[in-house]
């Protein structure tokens, strides 16, 4: 029986290995968007307007910080149309983090890019954003619950597809944006904070 012990626990260990190669290493790659927009060649507003191939556009609902601060309010713009859900799902992350036009406010912190987006099976996508999504944020416990659930809330209000959004760091899991909201699993949409 003692013998056994050491070749269950490599082998437990080695299969350890294979899953976290297989999650962080060969998905990421996968399911990566297919195109990377230039941040530095191309103005955010900019970034918007420019339709797709087809030049196809669908209504989405985005969402913005409430006038009172403390919701959000949601408002109809045109997005480019992208094919199949993970790709409609990154034209509605990029549109949302365009820069708000006044009056308007934004709840994303500036400078936020999409690094990835991919979707499971399930209805789980997972977006990676830029460092400045952590690094560029106010604090405060309604600053961060505005700002994870503008993405969150954008995503499963317009793709019924999608039940739930993990948020990813500069490709990484991260326990928290500002102290008060756990990112460490899927969440799904929180309509109370949408008026």
């Amino acid at each position: 029986m003692t013998g056994r012990r050491p070749l269950l626990i490599g082998g437990l260990v080695a299969a350890a290995a294979l899953l976290s190669w297989l999650l962080f290493v060969v998905l990421p790659r996968h399911y990566r968007a297919p195109t990377a927009r230039p941040a530095a060649a191309v103005a955010p507003a900019a970034a918007a307007a420019q339709p797709t191939a087809s030049g196809r556009k669908i209504k989405a609902r985005l969402l913005y910080v409430a006038a009172n601060g403390l919701k959000l309010v949601s408002a109809e713009q045109d997005v480019p149309y992208g094919e199949g859900t993970a790709q409609q799902a990154r034209e509605i992350v990029n549109a949302q983090l365009v820069p708000a036009a006044a009056p308007a406010v934004s709840a994303v912190p500036p400078g936020t890019k999409l690094r990835a987006l991919f979707v499971t099976g399930s209805g789980e996508a997972y977006v990676d954003l830029s460092a400045e999504f952590a690094t560029a944020h106010t604090g405060g416990t309604t600053d961060e619950a505005l700002t994870i659930y503008t993405i969150v809330d954008a995503l499963t209000i317009n793709l019924p597809a999608i039940t739930s959004v993990q948020l990813l760091v500069d490709g990484k899991e991260v326990e928290t944006l500002a102290g008060h909201v756990d990112l460490r699993r899927p969440l799904t949409k929180n309509a109370d904070l949408v008026e």
